[in-house]
């Protein structure tokens, strides 16, 4: 492989939380090349785990990366195409000193990137690991070693133990044969999702899955696998109503995310599945504590109230909730992007073990999944999250927080604007990933309110970007 060992200046690929960047423009094979051996050689690393995503560039770029590894003398245990969270598991089950996966994730089809995660899978320090590579891969600052490390294929092995794992944590025992719609975008997900349900076909031979999408496939040719985006919504009603299915999950592009369709086709916002998951471990063991981010809190902390347990907020973002879950020893973690956290999967994000949670809850549950979400929303109805995309992110947060400042209301920054009025409550803040202003609303008791105070918020977001 022809790998260019100039130097092309500051790497915009570096991201909040990882690196991605357009193909042949912020990122290539030379870049992979050099930020896998800046990781290796400030860590120190003897061994490193490697996966990637079923992008057409990831297999070259998993290839020019772990050349960087082995020339700073690191061994590379590759793990081959698989999922983010197989990448997180196998430096735990392994005791590698890192792990990098080769992940565009929902991106564009011109994007890809890394994510990665050190010793005990644990998120990078920003200032003590993640700066200093960057700079290393800038500089291109090499230490010479006389030997090359070596890679050895350990994908048989790391499928087989990431599956013991996570079905550990579900406890799939005497299960009601459901019919489910899965939908892996044609992404990375169907090989390990087929794995997991060998298993579970196993114990009970009359679950039925139903697949869409289901081989990885490079051209992407339904799409990009990004559930949240509303046109992908329609293909996965019409095969959950089609199959008269129990519930619908589709995974975005690595897998580390799985989104929720119930019984009727319609998407399940992000809060109610925290609010079940929450329920479910509850339901084990009383007084543990659940970390969630601070975008919509009001369903999830009445859940975890009423099952006896504790709420720790945190601000939104991989490496701040797993900080948080670790400070607490909480037992779970969500987002409301879809991101779930497991103390018991080493406090990483999962898209596999919150579908198999689900499956059991549905499974021993009276209700279907719809009305289980219903009874909360009806409670709690919230917005969905909004986007906009406008010049000045910060100064309209500035602005939306000054037009309200003559109500009664408690505001916070934790994290963006938070703004709790007595019956509505209002999250804004900037995307951490894209240029984006999100606006999250919730209410008490009237999905009307929700309507009214979305357009209340949208009309002041658009006079104060004009």
């Amino acid at each position: 492989m022809n790998i260019s060992k100039e130097t092309n200046g500051p790497l915009t690929c570096f991201k909040t939380y990882d690196v991605r960047g357009k193909l042949g423009i912020n990122f290539d094979n030379s870049i992979a090349y050099r930020i896998g051996r800046a990781i290796a050689q400030h860590l120190g690393a003897k061994t490193m785990i490697v996966g990637r995503d079923a992008r057409q560039s990831s297999p070259e770029l998993a290839e020019a990366l772990m050349l960087g590894v082995t020339d700073a003398g690191t061994c590379v245990l590759d793990i081959g195409l698989s999922g983010t969270e197989e990448m997180y598991w196998a430096v735990t089950e392994f005791c590698a000193d890192v792990g990098v996966t080769i992940t565009a994730s929902h991106n564009p089809i011109n994007y890809n990137g890394l994510k990665f995660v050190k010793s005990c899978s644990r998120p990078f320090d920003d200032k003590s690991d993640f700066q200093v590579i960057k700079r290393l891969a800038e500089l291109n600052d090499w230490k010479i070693n006389k030997t090359k490390g070596l890679v050895n294929d350990i994908s048989s092995e790391a499928r087989k133990a990431y599956v013991k794992k996570v079905l550990s944590i579900a406890n799939l025992n005497n299960i009601r044969p459901l019919k489910v719609i899965v939908n892996s975008g044609n992404g990375a997900a169907g090989p390990t999702f087929d794995a997991i349900a060998d298993v579970l076909l196993r114990e009970n031979p009359l679950i039925n899955f139903v697949r869409m999408n289901h081989e990885p496939d490079s051209s992407f040719p339904n799409g990009i696998p990004n559930p949240m985006l509303i046109e992908n919504h329609a293909p996965m009603k019409n095969e959950i109503l089609k199959n008269r299915a129990d519930f619908g999950i589709a995974f975005d592009g690595d897998f580390d995310r799985c989104f929720f369709f119930d019984e009727n086709g319609v998407f399940v916002s992000g809060e109610y599945i925290v609010g079940l998951l929450a329920q479910v471990f509850l339901d084990k063991k009383k007084n543990v504590k659940i970390v969630h981010d601070p975008r919509v809190i009001w369903n999830i902390e009445d859940v975890v109230k009423k099952h006896d347990g504790v709420c720790v907020q945190s601000k939104t973002g991989h490496a701040f909730i797993k900080e948080a879950m670790r400070k607490n020893q909480a037992v779970y973690g969500g987002e409301l992007s879809a991101h779930h956290y497991f103390r018991d999967f080493a406090y990483c994000d999962s898209g596999m073990i919150p579908w198999l949670l689900i499956f059991k809850l549905v499974s021993d549950s009276d209700y279907s999944l719809g009305m289980l979400v219903h009874r909360r929303y009806i409670k709690f109805p919230s917005s969905k999250e909004i986007n906009f995309s406008v010049k000045d992110p910060d100064n309209i947060i500035k602005l939306v927080e000054r037009e309200y400042s003559n109500f009664n209301i408690r505001s916070s920054y934790l994290d963006g604007l938070n703004l709790e009025f007595e019956d509505w409550r209002l999250t804004l803040r900037r995307s951490n990933t894209e240029a984006l202003l999100r606006l999250n609303i919730e209410c008490k008791g009237s999905a009307r309110l929700v309507d009214d105070k979305v357009s209340e918020v949208t009309k002041l977001i658009h006079l104060f970007n004009s």
